[in-house]
């Protein structure tokens, strides 16, 4: 019994916080190397042919029989250039121009932005009546509100670095340069948000035609290694930037194809299959206190004002948003079993009703023909 329970309970929250650790040395890592200058079109390349490489044989080895047809393929290449060239290319950009903590605060809007854009198209609904729904527009605002002081607002140093840290920076850049790359930085993470709660959308539209969890991701990763390549020999064709010339560049792009874009993606696919989409988004805001906590000791990254009060602001909004779709869930599977408990009361009382002839009641699961239907009118009518 505590083993069942362990399985059932403990076990999936303690992958979703080793998941979450993971990618925290997955954003520190990036963020390292795109400082001392590692093209990001090239991390993105090196990154997704890695995990093309890694999940393809698991791909064929659980889902060979699977048919793979024509507009899948054309779905799965424009869902790898909106989820993952364009949307990777503005998170580096972001995380290059900003910090790592600041840059994982944006993802907790993921679920708020894809909750946003479902509305319209009649995916989500929200009756006002329910507490759940006023949960999840309570929720949005909140949420919207923390990422307009994240962008805006960036406040005064809560913690300094050290002077000799302050040293190693090099060129030292002017207050007014500092906010200028940090308001385009807090723009393109935005923009990478919107793109992937759009991908969200898509894929949800892709794996009900194609429910194939580790050849959909093997594809959508070679799709984006070649269209992130090509799009760096289109905007610069030097040879010198696909050259890894140290050991923490190459451990770097080797880590975060391995771990980031294959191991933890298993991981959280198994979560959800376990516990659900909604347990699985809850772990988030984890991501970002690991990546604060690093971000400070090993970067030595300033934290700020803004950024502490803007997070707090998002993870709250996001919180309260999955509480509210939470409920939401368990109100709709009640009222399903509701509803097939009242039909199966309703099925039996018919069978047993004397007034209808042995004849017209239902036999097992088959139910009533279109010809008993009728005879069934004429006889309770007479009745």
């Amino acid at each position: 019994m505590t083993l069942l329970k362990f399985h059932q309970v403990w076990k999936p929250a303690l992958v979703m916080i080793i998941v979450n650790l993971a990618l925290a040395f997955v954003n520190i890592f990036l963020k390292k190397v795109l400082n001392e200058g590692v093209d990001y079109l090239t991390i993105l390349t090196y990154r997704q042919a890695i995990s093309a490489i890694f999940l393809t044989p698991i791909a064929c080895f659980y889902e060979r029989k699977r048919k793979l047809e024509g507009h899948i393929i054309c779905l799965l290449f424009l869902s790898a250039l909106v989820g993952v060239t364009l949307t990777q290319c503005l998170y580096l950009i972001g995380l290059e121009y900003t910090s790592a903590t600041f840059a994982c605060a944006f993802l907790n809007m993921v679920p708020v932005f894809t909750f946003i854009m479902a509305l319209p198209l009649g995916i989500e609904k929200v009756n006002m009546k329910n507490l759940s729904a006023k949960a999840k527009v309570l929720g949005t605002f909140v949420c919207i509100g923390g990422a307009l002081m994240l962008i805006l607002y960036k406040g005064v140093p809560l913690i300094k670095q050290q002077p000799e840290h302050l040293a190693d920076k090099g060129t030292i850049t002017s207050p007014a340069s500092k906010l200028k790359k940090w308001i385009i930085g807090s723009l393109l993470l935005t923009a990478g948000c919107l793109l992937w709660s759009s991908w969200f959308l898509m894929q949800a539209r892709i794996s009900k035609k194609y429910p194939c969890q580790y050849s959909s991701t093997a594809i959508l990763s070679s799709f984006a290694a070649i269209q992130s390549a090509i799009l760096t020999l289109v905007i610069d064709r030097s040879n010198a930037k696909w050259i890894l010339k140290g050991k923490l560049e190459i451990m770097t792009v080797v880590y975060a194809g391995l771990v980031g874009s294959g191991l933890c993606y298993v991981a959280m696919s198994w979560c959800v299959k376990q516990r659900g989409p909604v347990f699985t988004s809850a772990f988030t805001p984890l991501l970002q206190m690991f990546v604060a906590v690093l971000d400070f000791s090993i970067l030595h990254e300033e934290i700020y004002l803004g950024s502490i009060a803007g997070s707090v602001l998002v993870i709250s909004g996001t919180y309260i948003l999955l509480w509210g779709k939470s409920k939401e869930e368990e109100q709709s599977a009640v009222k399903g079993t509701q509803e097939s408990q009242e039909d199966e009361e309703s099925k039996n009382n018919l069978g047993a009703s004397p007034n209808v002839p042995s004849k017209l009641r239902p036999n097992g699961e088959q139910g009533f023909s279109e010809l008993q239907v009728k005879q069934l009118a004429i006889t309770v009518t007479k009745s």
